[in-house]
């Protein structure tokens, strides 16, 4: 099917119109047959209850991991700072260089950031002192930089094959930030190696150092 949406501004709000257009009459019936009337009104509930209160919805939940299928992951962090300063903090090499550091031990040894759609990107870190482990580091391109609101970047593990579709959108409400990572992966068995490795603990730490150092400070 294809759908269009329009909206437009109200004494009350915003109203959104969403126009569905379908190949057949069998396949609407379809479609309505699996819930999708009820599955949109709990979506646009949803919605709405996020908007009204973004800081009520998200505080203090940390860093929310959903397995949308089996290829699509959407991490969500609620950061007090306004966006536009986590937008730089995302994408300035001496502020990344403040809170993406990696776990005890370790050091972030490159940080290049890309500046232009088509430009790559590398970030590395590496073991300190008696720190085991090897170095590593991840590198891209960048597809779509539209500042302070959204960013889509391709990311692969420096020396694999492996490669994901990134797409960060920054949402800001009375001061604070709602970070979206919204991830693509090649399939599912890659999905949970990537996650297995405690990613997501991982971001957790990295948002917290970003709003009690960047954020904080600014």
């Amino acid at each position: 099917m294809r759908m269009t949406f329009t909206f437009e501004s109200t004494a009350d709000g915003s109203r959104m119109v969403n126009t569905s257009y379908f190949t057949s009459a069998e396949a609407l019936e379809q479609i309505v047959a699996m819930g999708a009337v009820e599955g949109t009104r709990m979506a646009m509930d949803q919605l709405d209850a996020v908007l009204q209160d973004l800081r009520a919805y998200a505080q203090g939940k940390g860093t929310q991991v959903e397995l949308l299928d089996d290829t699509h992951v959407r991490i969500t962090r609620l950061v007090n700072g306004a966006r536009e300063l986590v937008w730089r903090a995302h994408h300035e090499p001496e502020l990344v260089r403040q809170w993406m550091i990696g776990p005890d031990g370790w050091e972030m040894t490159e940080c290049i950031a890309a500046t232009e759609v088509g430009a790559s990107y590398r970030n590395s870190w590496a073991p300190v002192g008696d720190t085991e482990g090897e170095p590593f580091g991840f590198e891209g391109e960048a597809l779509m930089l539209d500042a302070p609101r959204r960013a889509v970047t391709t990311e692969r593990m420096q020396g694999m094959p492996i490669e994901t579709l990134n797409d960060l959108n920054l949402y800001e409400e009375d001061g604070a930030t709602l970070i979206t990572l919204l991830i693509e992966y090649p399939d599912k068995d890659t999905r949970d190696m990537i996650l297995g490795t405690g990613m997501a603990d991982g971001m957790e730490a990295s948002y917290a150092r970003l709003e009690n150092t960047v954020l904080k400070t600014a």
